[in-house]
């Protein structure tokens, strides 16, 4: 019998099914294409599953790697320990904004593609050059554009931030003000053969947004990047670097990122290993071994995350009301948070904290949401976890439920309340994943 007294349980068994799933040692062994296999190859890795995909390569690919440079998060290196790397760089960088070690990190990257692209031009290279990419990437790969610097990058990645704008827009204005981005690795090591796998942290999979597309064609342009900035009222925050080399890139001053059909894209190939969706449908399988009814919604989950999360309890009330048996419906995306609090909370958890608030007083139901890379925002959680009888619980306590979602506060609430959801870090990242659960009466 499927019970609502086991809900948490149920879902650390589907939060498991969903990172087993993303895991990107797998991913890498499963998804590569038999060419590369058992063979020397050269690498560029970056993003924060980096050190996962590199062992993927090697240990599930049986790959010798020769040389490159391998860009990940603190403890890289460590988490790389007894794999053989030829003589590869591994450095480790920060994120989301970046830091001086992350353009020493995206420097190396870049002189490693030119000098690729250079000895492909001259002689028979030892196979594609290898590019590993995972959520995380965008920054990493941080490599200002003449006359920036990185202040000039951390303030107006930092506004749009705080202003809720989604990381499509993000990744524009850092396309177009930065060396590696928007094809612009693929750029640098031409003629090289590139063959890139992704473990993909965008939705829709989309290539020229993963890691702000580094070896792909971007339909975006200077202008649109100006625009960016005004959708989301940051030009007054945005250094007046930034603003100068926009408008002459859209006066056609600036070299645009790469456009389909450009030459340096040739001989690139690319194969994505793990998603969003695939963790969906490991979710979606392991709640149907565990009896639920099950409905994966393909809809990226967007937009702001209190509304969001509204919809989504809206959305437990509902089906409770019509409820047949057990019930639980799957969703992946990336909502974001307008800050307007001092609080402290993550996108996930201001989601959950919003749904309890709609579902307040619906038996039986419960909403959890997390993010893959077991970092929810600046906190310590991955996500958190809450049922019809979560504000009445807060308020026994002394605490509102509703003035913590006001103040951007979902990180204490659920503490003080139990309801966080903790993964610690999990070496890959694809996107948020929710769950809405809804259980019949008992007896």
């Amino acid at each position: 019998m499927v019970r609502f007294e086991d809900h948490r349980a149920h879902v650390e068994t589907l939060v498991a099914a969903a990172l087993e799933a993303a895991d990107p040692v797998g991913a890498v062994g499963r998804g590569a294409p038999g060419e590369i296999r058992r063979k020397p190859v050269r690498v560029v890795a970056a993003g924060k599953a980096a050190p996962g995909m590199v062992r993927g390569l090697v240990e599930g690919c049986g790959c010798e790697i020769r040389a490159g440079v391998v860009v990940g998060p603190p403890g890289t290196a460590a988490a790389l320990g007894g794999v053989a790397l030829g003589t590869a760089l591994v450095l480790e960088a920060d994120h989301p904004l970046a830091t001086e070690r992350n353009v020493k990190a995206a420097r190396a990257v870049a002189e490693f593609a030119l000098a690729a692209g250079k000895r492909d031009g001259a002689a028979a290279p030892v196979g594609p050059l290898v590019v590993l990419l995972s959520g995380g990437a965008s920054a990493h790969l941080t490599l200002p554009s003449r006359g920036l610097t990185l202040a000039d990058l951390r303030a107006v990645t930092g506004a749009l931030l705080r202003a809720g704008a989604p990381i499509e827009d993000l990744n524009c204005v850092r396309k177009h003000c930065e060396v590696l981005k928007g094809g612009g690795l693929a750029r640098l090591a031409a003629p090289a053969e590139i063959l890139a796998l992704v473990l993909s942290d965008v939705v829709t999979d989309d290539l020229s947004s993963i890691g702000s597309g580094p070896v792909w064609a971007d339909a975006t342009t200077y202008l649109g990047a100006l625009e960016v900035l005004d959708l989301w009222e940051v030009r007054e925050a945005t250094p007046r670097a930034v603003l100068s080399h926009l408008e002459a890139g859209a006066r056609g001053e600036r070299e645009e990122t790469l456009k389909p059909g450009d030459p340096a894209l040739a001989g690139v190939r690319a194969a994505i290993v793990g998603s969003n969706a695939m963790a969906l449908e490991a979710i979606a399988a392991g709640a149907r071994t565990l009896g639920f009814q099950v409905l994966v919604d393909r809809a990226p989950l967007v937009g702001e995350a209190r509304r969001t999360g509204q919809e989504l309890g809206t959305m437990a009330r509902r089906m409770r009301a019509e409820l047949a048996a057990p019930r639980c419906v799957v969703r992946g995306g990336e909502t974001t948070v307008t800050v307007r609090g001092t609080g402290v909370g993550g996108r996930n958890q201001e989601l959950v904290l919003a749904a309890a608030i709609a579902m307040e007083g619906t038996p039986s139901v419960a909403v959890a949401s997390l993010a893959t890379d077991g970092v929810d925002g600046p906190t310590d959680a991955a996500g958190a976890i809450a049922t019809g009888e979560t504000c009445a619980a807060a308020r026994s306590l002394g605490i509102d439920a509703a003035a913590a979602l006001e103040n951007n506060d979902s990180r204490t609430f659920f503490g003080r309340i139990g309801g966080l959801i903790r993964t610690g870090p999990t070496g890959t990242n694809v996107n948020d994943v929710t769950v809405v659960l809804a259980y019949p009466a008992a007896g």
